[in-house]
């Protein structure tokens, strides 16, 4: 910590006439004295470096100092002559004029008072750090970092800057940069006077990032606002690159509420290419890009005790600024990690902007309206905002060809930085071959409220210009550019007057991705969460070919496998934990809503399917009525694979803190067979009562039925699955199109079976609730389970809302309060 003995900065008085102030010397309230930047990195230092976040000390100019220097050339005159007849729609006039602007103070020397502030500020924080002082150069605009304005990138900042020359010239381009062609046009579409803002310059002690790695995190869901998570991205090298999107980065998740409470819960780990790392250069230049080895791509930029250590910042700043602004605060940090010390740094902190200000009481939704599945996409990358949008093809591949761009068009570029942002806000859609969710192009596109997909790869290549395509980011994390325009509805609904009812409405959820943005739907949990979404599209391998990795035979399958699991030592871990997140994810978007996870139900044939699958694998003639669900997790054939999806609920339960799950044994035939399966999950760790457990057990057989009395003395639930019900009560294969028009859950026969079986749960006080697809599809079907007084209907998530008016209104016909 610097202390005044350390500085020899000469002042003329207090704060507000300072040439320079030095960061623990101002707080978040001196704004209009220093700009957002550096009074919240003075906040930190002052409030947060007690409780054990590291933020590198420095010092900063003050809008004083650089209103002084206005003043002392009489500058300000000639830039509003300048900018008087400026139309910011003419790109042509706004980057002359811009040029102009940033001319005039580039050519205008700093008086020599303020030369000699600045130099003596730098020398005196060389003797704090023993030695010549490398810095990091950042505008501080007066105006910036408010709660409706990011002001995000709009001036520049310098790295790796050294020498009280280095510093008074990057200072110099900073005061110039506050007129550069996007800060200029984003103040006019903002509403802000360009001479009610003033530039500080903030000079802060460099993490040597260049030697380990940097990034960005939020406290909040970037693309759905969901407030319980932290998101972490990560890259090697200068955090420039994933802030310029120019690499695509590591994320991470992690659920706030059980961390707080002392769990560890990384809920997603995603491994991005990271391919460049920027570095210090030779002194030619201040930073360069080196190719990171393939063999380091490969590797997560962070241990999971740095993505903890983290997370634990990030919850203490958001805490200390929602304290400050008396309201929910989530934030927008940048931090870094010193590759010789390997101490993590807080570098800016900054309110979020987006997501904080969008209101909470109206749900809107974008969904492609097509009569079969969607078309195989174009391409696909990561996916901004949760929108759909279509239009024509323009691609950008130089700033300086931003005039050739039309209002409405698609933009595709390989990247973008603040210079796009005079045309960024008239695309209907962006698309850039490189970048994260915490790039340029992402921040910009939430702001504009525009769909975006990052980091495709080769979009500039397989994308041609004038060509129609709809991007469509309502999918999930996975935003996907289709041919043509493809009809698509937009839908808004008002939460504030929707009833609540006695039968509980719960989601039917698969895709993990999607978890975050489905639990804003009005709902009471999930009555269905399928584990065989997770094991196929995330894990993709047979947990035995995993555990028995050696004694593989085919070879191509044994290299494929080997390389998807390169980050782990212990094949079998990578199903534990990639399964672990999947089921912790959906679980914390409902948090602490119970969340029902039906254990694997794959088929013989479906398990054959996976990686290494068919060496583990029979032939059966009907899968169907096969070897499948609790069959096989006490069989020799599976149990080594079902211990494993037992050890990724134990993780989820009691490393990550998610209670709130209840394991489901599906296509359970007899009670004996349950207390087989039962005691199966006690021997690897997950036994009936202990940590709250319960256990619940798919109602889908006629035996189920039958001995209904029976099972709910061995299981804590039940869950109807009214298509195996249908298919076995009625005798009909449900993927036969022969029979097909037979199969109708609304069959009286079904429906007497879903009545017994309701019927004898409630006699043992045991909780009964349906998951199958009866209810989505047909309003008589909830009437009659609102008759048998069910406890929950668990509903895909696109009838949740109407189901939901559905059972009120049936509720209300019968007298329920």
């Amino acid at each position: 910590m610097v202390t005044a003995s350390n500085r020899t900065v000469s002042q003329s008085g207090g704060k507000d006439d300072s040439f320079v102030l030095w960061f623990d010397e101002i707080g978040i309230g001196d704004i209009p004295l220093v700009g957002g930047k550096s009074a919240s990195l003075g906040e930190m230092i002052q409030q947060l470096t007690s409780q054990g976040v590291n933020v590198p000390m420095g010092f900063t100019t003050t809008a004083y100092a650089y209103r002084y220097f206005l003043e002392s050339a009489d500058l300000e005159a000639q830039l509003r002559a300048l900018l008087a007849d400026l139309h910011v729609e003419d790109i042509e006039s706004l980057q002359l004029k811009g040029k102009q602007a940033r001319s005039l103070l580039m050519h205008t020397p700093f008086p020599h008072e303020l030369v000699e502030a600045i130099a003596t500020a730098y020398q005196s924080l060389c003797e704090l750090y023993n030695g010549e002082v490398d810095v990091a150069v950042r505008s501080s605009a007066t105006a910036e970092d408010l709660p409706d304005a990011s002001f995000a990138g709009q001036q520049e900042s310098y790295l790796n800057v050294v020498g009280v020359d280095g510093v008074l010239a990057a200072c110099h381009r900073c005061f110039a940069s506050l007129f550069t062609d996007r800060a200029i046009s984003y103040r006019q579409r903002k509403g802000f006077d360009h001479f009610s803002i003033a530039l500080a310059v903030g000079v802060q002690k460099m993490v040597r990032s260049d030697l380990a790695s940097s990034g960005v995190m939020f406290s909040i869901d970037t693309e759905t606002g969901f407030k319980d998570v932290i998101l972490i991205t990560a890259a090697y090298g200068l955090g420039e690159n994933i802030v310029q999107g120019t690499v695509n980065p590591d994320e991470y998740y992690v659920f706030k509420p059980t961390f707080q409470a002392g769990f560890q819960p990384i809920i997603d780990k995603k491994l991005g290419s990271k391919k460049l790392q920027m570095v210090y250069d030779d002194g030619t230049k201040f930073t360069k890009n080196l190719h990171v080895p393939e063999s380091e791509q490969n590797k997560f930029a962070l241990t999971d005790g740095e993505i903890l250590q983290l997370s634990h910042w990030a919850c203490l700043i958001e805490k200390h600024y929602s304290q400050v602004h008396q309201s929910y605060c989530p934030m927008d940090i940048e931090w870094a990690k010193d590759g010789i010390t390997n101490q993590l740094f807080v570098v800016q902190a900054r309110p979020e902007t987006v997501q904080s200000q969008k209101p909470k009481n109206v749900l809107k939704t974008y969904k492609l309206v097509l009569e079969n599945q969607p078309p195989i996409p174009l391409l696909t990358g990561r996916s901004v905002g949760e929108a759909i949008s279509d239009g024509e093809v323009n691609i950008i591949l130089n700033v300086n060809r931003i005039d050739q761009f039309q209002p409405g068009d698609i933009l595709v570029a390989e990247r973008t930085d603040p210079d796009w942002e005079p045309i960024m806000k008239h695309a209907s859609a962006i698309i850039t071959n490189s970048g994260g969710r915490t790039c340029h192009a992402a921040i910009i596109a939430r702001e504009l409220g525009v769909p975006a997909i990052v980091g495709c790869g080769n979009a500039t290549e397989i994308l041609q210009n004038g060509q129609q395509v709809t991007v469509s980011c309502a999918e999930g994390e996975e935003g996907k550019v289709y041919a043509g325009l493809l009809p698509f509805m937009r839908e808004e609904v008002f939460l504030d007057n929707l009833p609540r009812t006695q039968t509980q409405i719960l989601m039917n959820v698969g895709n993990p991705q999607e978890a975050l943005s489905l639990s804003a739907i009005p709902n009471d949990g999930v009555g269905l969460a399928r584990t065989e979404f997770i094991i196929a599209n995330q894990i993709q391998i047979h947990p035995m070919a995993l555990i028995h990795y050696d004694a593989l035979t085919d070879h191509f399958v044994k290299n494929k496998i080997a390389e998807i699991t390169a980050n782990y030592a212990d094949k079998p871990e990578y199903f534990v934990q990639k399964l672990a997140q999947g089921i912790g994810r959906i679980a914390a978007a409902f948090y602490p809503k119970p969340v029902i996870v039906r254990m694997s139900d794959f088929k013989s044939n479906e398990y054959a399917n996976l990686l290494g699958g068919k060496q583990f694998e029979p032939q059966e003639e009907n899968p169907m009525l096969g070897w499948r669900g609790a069959a096989r997790y006490y069989d020799t054939g599976y149990k080594e694979g079902f211990a494993l999806e037992c050890r990724a609920m134990k993780q989820v339960r009691e490393v990550m803190g998610l209670t709130n799950v209840i394991p489901m044994i599906p296509f359970c035939r007899t009670p004996e067979e349950g207390t087989l399966v039962l005691a199966e999950m006690a021997k690897n760790g997950l036994k009936q009562g202990v940590n709250n457990l319960q256990v619940y057990v798919m109602c889908e057989l006629p035996s189920n039925v039958v001995l209904a009395e029976e099972f709910a003395q061995i299981f804590d639930g039940f869950s109807i699955g009214s298509n195996d019900i249908t298919q076995l009560t009625l005798g009909i294969d449900r993927d036969s199109a022969l029979v097909a028009r037979l199969f109708d859950e609304r069959s009286e026969a079904v429906k007497r079976m879903v009545g017994m079986a309701i019927n004898a749960a409630k006699k043992h006080n045991c909780k009964i609730g349906i998951c199958g697809q009866a209810p989505s599809d047909y309003p008589e079907f909830v009437k009659f389970l609102v008759e048998q007084e069910i406890d929950s209907i668990s509903l895909n998530p696109d009838a949740v809302l109407k189901t939901m008016l559905e059972v009120a209104k049936y509720e209300n016909s019968r007298g329920k309060k």
